[in-house]
């Protein structure tokens, strides 16, 4: 996600950071660079143009110009501006205080509606509430075999009946069945199309009339860069959207649609999906995402993916394990398993600041996980509470346990050794211990 633009900045920005001192026109010669750049990320024109415009009238002042580090004063200004672009602060789901709340989910077909309501619910089961999916879209084959498949998946509960039966009588039903039952909230998948046509937006309008959403929220395509803003602007001016969820975020290098999604249409993005997995769809943050942009990392969503996915008492176990230093392989592979519940190991390099510019060239690969614990597995219980009585005739068994090569065991030995003196340093005398400043957090 932004690859391309982080690159292509960080390279501008470490050009003015070189400068002890900046004049009017290495400041406009910069933001000419930077223009560049967003267009070819595919950041809608006139978004470029007024956000170009306001870093110029700010960095070109007294206040820039005169300063003692002035590259880091128009980074800093940069990075409010792409913050303010993107809506300043995070915007999360309306929850009426009535229940049921109603969600209705719209967008072209192809977007990702179906797959992203099944997160939507799997996010709020988490929270404590009972959401119901509802299958409106009665027209593309399996849509509801789909939808029915993911709430079983997720284990929340479903509501539709066959295909070509009236949509907008579903959600009618749907949401007065949320409100009997005490379902909150009632997520709605409508039906998309190819392209915008009359006769989507009228049964929409209609949808919209019989169950009054809280939540209109327009799922798009980040992919299709330009076109989502396009589609956004119709959606929004036939439907009054109250926000917007981007879809396939992982795979768009560019990452245009995010920046211009706000500024065209004033409708917030709330939620971003970077992943296929049903948990993963993210928050949007705009000051995180801005940070992201320009190559200074992520840390309080590493954070908040450590507090989600890391078990206290496993927390508690590892500090204990480390002031005595009894960390074993076992308690090494138990790690591995609770890094992969935070998502995909590319992405949380992401969100470490100055990441990118080690990350580019190697190939970050989720499998190598998997024969990490098949070597460790192949272990005996003594191996793996004692790794120094693993010998040479040991390492050939454990290879051919394995499936793998002594050359893989020896490399797992030695990141086993590197990870248990660099933990050993963060927990000792003085030493910021890992475990203790995730706590802190909850």
């Amino acid at each position: 996600m932004f690859e391309g633009l982080t690159n292509k900045l960080e390279g501008i920005f470490k050009k003015l950071r070189g400068r002890g001192t900046l004049k009017e026109e290495d400041v406009l010669s910069a933001l000419k660079e930077v223009r560049m750049a967003l267009l070819e990320a595919d950041v809608n024109f006139k978004v470029v143009r007024d956000l170009v415009e306001r870093i110029r009238e700010r960095a070109v002042g007294q206040e820039v110009l005169k300063s003692l580090t002035p590259g880091q004063q128009v980074i800093k200004i940069v990075h409010e501006e792409l913050t303010r672009l993107m809506g300043e602060t995070q915007k999360k789901i309306y929850l009426s205080p009535n229940p049921p709340t109603v969600i209705m989910l719209v967008g072209l077909q192809g977007s990702g509606k179906t797959t992203t309501a099944g997160k939507l619910a799997g996010i709020f089961k988490k929270e404590g509430r009972r959401p119901l999916l509802v299958a409106a879209d009665t027209q593309r084959p399996a849509a509801i075999e789909q939808l029915l498949s993911l709430s079983s998946q997720i284990g929340v509960d479903f509501y539709g009946t066959r295909e070509g039966d009236n949509p907008i009588n579903i959600c009618e039903n749907a949401s007065g069945k949320g409100k009997r039952e005490g379902f909150d909230p009632v997520i709605i998948d409508t039906a998309g199309r190819l392209h915008i046509d009359e006769g989507l937006m009228d049964e929409l309008k209609r949808i919209r009339e019989k169950t009054i959403p809280q939540e209109i929220l327009l799922v798009a395509d980040a992919m299709t860069g330009q076109d989502a803003v396009n589609i956004a602007k119709r959606f929004d001016e036939s439907l009054d959207l109250t926000g917007i969820i981007l879809t396939k975020m992982d795979g768009d290098a560019r990452g245009g649609a995010a920046l211009s999604m706000m500024a065209v249409t004033g409708k917030p993005i709330k939620l971003i999906g970077v992943g296929e997995k049903l948990d993963l769809l993210e928050p949007f943050h705009p000051e995180r995402m801005a940070s992201r942009i320009l190559g200074m990392g992520d840390i309080l969503s590493i954070i908040e993916k450590a507090e989600a996915s890391i078990e206290k008492e496993e927390a508690l176990r590892l500090e204990k394990k480390l002031r005595t230093d009894s960390f074993t392989l076992e308690d090494f592979r138990s790690q591995l398993k609770q890094m992969k519940k935070m998502g995909p190991l590319d992405q949380i390099l992401d969100l470490i600041p100055g990441i990118g510019k080690i990350k580019s060239g190697i190939n970050i690969d989720d499998r190598e996980f998997m024969k990490v614990e098949a070597i460790i597995d192949s272990m005996t219980r003594k191996e793996r509470s004692n790794y120094a009585i693993i010998n040479g005739s040991r390492r050939k068994r454990i290879a051919f346990g394995s499936g793998t090569t002594v050359t893989d065991v020896n490399r797992v030995l030695k990141q086993f050794i590197q990870v248990k003196k660099m933990m050993k340093v963060f927990s000792g005398k003085g030493g910021l211990n890992i475990a203790r400043e995730v706590m802190k957090w909850r």
